[in-house]
């Protein structure tokens, strides 16, 4: 939690190992014996903070969805999306910052392809929960689009926040319009 705090208040680039020790209220040793270096404490508390902070809240919106449509509960949850990346700023403008250094670092990267199976599981689990006419693989479908969105989205709602973005009514109008245009293409296809 103290590293989360410095690093949302710093930044990635300004949080020293020293001040993410202090705020912790752990030794610089202990850093580098839990988590290998500074880097890896970073990446860890930030997909570790985000995904707790944005991920209860999609699968509290995904749960609010039950007795509607998939689609119905899809585009209620989108139109939602932009006050949880607005309730989670620094948090989110801090990964964002985290992300080219992640991608220079094949160790941040390896932990966070390791950690998407999880991400994919607990979303695919509460959709199960609250329409369980989903089949298993449909669920794990629409949670790594789910994935894909908030990872998007957010990005864009935290580059820019005063940008047009699509929101949830928006969403559903293109995924419905793709699943009617699934006939149209299997027929073009033979």
């Amino acid at each position: 939690m103290g590293a989360r705090k410095v690093i949302a208040e710093r930044g990635v680039a300004k949080a020293t190992a020293r001040d993410i020790a202090s705020a912790a209220g752990v030794s610089l040793a202990a850093i580098g014996y839990h988590f290998g270096s500074k880097e890896q404490l970073i990446t860890e508390a930030l997909t570790d903070g985000l995904g707790t902070a944005i991920g209860d809240s999609i699968e509290a919106l995904i749960r609010q969805g039950a007795g509607s449509t998939p689609l119905a509960a899809f585009a209620a949850l989108w139109n939602s999306m932009p006050a949880v990346f607005t309730d989670n700023r620094d948090s989110m403008l801090a990964s964002v910052e985290n992300l080219v250094r992640v991608a220079r670092s094949p160790e941040s990267q390896k932990f966070f392809a390791e950690s998407l199976p999880g991400a994919y599981r607990d979303m695919a689990e509460a959709l199960r929960a609250a329409h369980p006419q989903l089949g298993e693989d449909q669920a794990n479908a629409v949670a790594e689009l789910y994935f894909v969105l908030v990872q998007g989205l957010g990005v864009l709602q935290t580059i820019a926040p005063e940008a047009k973005l699509p929101d949830g009514d928006r969403l559903a109008e293109a995924v419905a319009s793709l699943a009617g245009a699934d006939q149209w293409l299997f027929v073009a296809d033979q």
